[in-house]
């Protein structure tokens, strides 16, 4: 699914109406209840990244869990209130040339990354050591999250199942064709399962970002970060 990463104008040079895709909403499974943050310290964040990685669908993230604060956590601001710690991950160490032109030297390999509570997976080049780095950390974190076509890696790693999941508008014909089983939901903003979640297209991933973070510290919380970033979005609400 190397080439969903690229030609991004073609691929969203169709968009529904503005007004269409922001009345779409997220959906959650019955099974789907808060997350248990760490008492103290930082939970860590792995991003996958490659190249031709969509910026936006991991870069949106970002911007979200970086800029949580929870001052009930304790009086150290950057220990304790800023309660988690982003990194990339990357195949090899090389540097990646995501879209657009920029590149990222990865944090880490799969090989020497740290144990992630949160994995985010955006649109990229997936490969054998990744797929195999998305298998094992999905046994432990707290929740891998998919954002636009990083579905289609989900779905390469066995993470799919028989579940339901979303992608990008342009793709969910083509997840439902690859991935049968999977009990494709169309016109979401994300899909979530209890460990796993699934946005839909770019902007999606702030969506489900900030889901996250309510599912981890409260609504309060989410839309205090939401307004700290003046997303206007309230689509995250399920």
């Amino acid at each position: 699914m190397t080439g969903l990463a690229m030609g991004r104008r073609g691929f969203l040079g169709g968009t529904l109406a503005a007004g269409a895709l922001s009345a779409h909403r997220g959906w959650a499974g019955a099974s789907v209840g808060p997350l248990t943050p760490t008492p103290r310290g930082k939970m860590n964040v792995a991003f996958a990244i490659s190249n031709d990685a969509t910026v936006i669908d991991f870069c949106g993230p970002w911007e979200v869990f970086q800029d949580v604060t929870v001052e009930a956590r304790g009086p150290d601001p950057e220990n304790d209130q800023s309660p988690f710690h982003l990194f990339t991950v990357a195949a090899e160490k090389a540097p990646v040339r995501v879209t657009g032109g920029m590149q990222i030297v990865p944090d880490f390999t799969v090989d020497t990354a740290p144990a992630p509570h949160v994995v985010v997976v955006p649109a990229l080049r997936h490969s054998p050591p990744l797929l195999e780095w998305l298998k094992k950390t999905s046994l432990t974190a707290d929740i891998v999250m998919s954002v636009c076509t990083g579905a289609f890696a989900l779905g390469r790693a066995g993470l799919l199942g028989d579940g339901p999941a979303t992608t990008h508008h342009r793709f969910v014909d083509q997840l439902a064709q690859q991935f049968p089983a999977v009990k494709v939901e169309r016109g979401r903003r994300f899909v979530e399962r209890e460990r796993l979640a699934t946005a839909g297209g770019l902007t999606s991933g702030i969506d489900l970002a900030l889901r996250v973070v309510e599912r981890y510290f409260g609504r309060p919380i989410a839309l205090q970060t939401a307004e700290y970033m003046e997303y206007q979005s309230r689509a995250w609400v399920v």
